[in-house]
């Protein structure tokens, strides 16, 4: 069964940090282009950032988490990060990992369009003020 499990969710002070991974199941990240999401309450769902599938890093951020916010991925464990530091409550949101067969699609996901084919359930990031 195809499946993403995103973890590291919880509660935080606002100035800390927390480190989210998206793990697959069923399938191989390797040649997939990964995007991090988020929806806080009330709000629709917000591009965070997007990696690239191989190990030229490329990434993209959404201007509201550069310079805070880091994608990386370990291709060898099928994982891919989110360290998050400088926390702030408008960072609190349930997060979700997914999949894009290409970094262009993901990086248009990132601005509202669709395109994303694999999704996990989230996990939920609070922080404190």
């Amino acid at each position: 069964q195809v499946q993403l499990v995103e973890s590291g969710g919880g509660l935080v002070q606002a100035g800390g940090s927390l480190r989210l991974s998206c793990a697959a199941s069923g399938f191989s990240l390797d040649y997939y282009a990964i995007g991090w999401f988020r929806q806080a309450p009330g709000k629709e769902r917000e591009g965070v950032a997007c990696i690239i599938s191989n190990s030229d890093g490329g990434t993209y951020y959404a201007d509201s988490v550069k310079g805070r916010f880091t994608i990386s991925r370990d291709n060898a464990k099928d994982t891919v990060y989110l360290q998050m530091n400088s926390l702030t409550p408008e960072d609190t949101a349930v997060y979700y990992c997914a999949t894009s067969m290409t970094f262009r699609i993901c990086v248009l996901a990132m601005k509202g369009s669709n395109g994303m084919e694999y999704w996990g359930k989230g996990t939920l990031v609070t922080v404190s003020s």
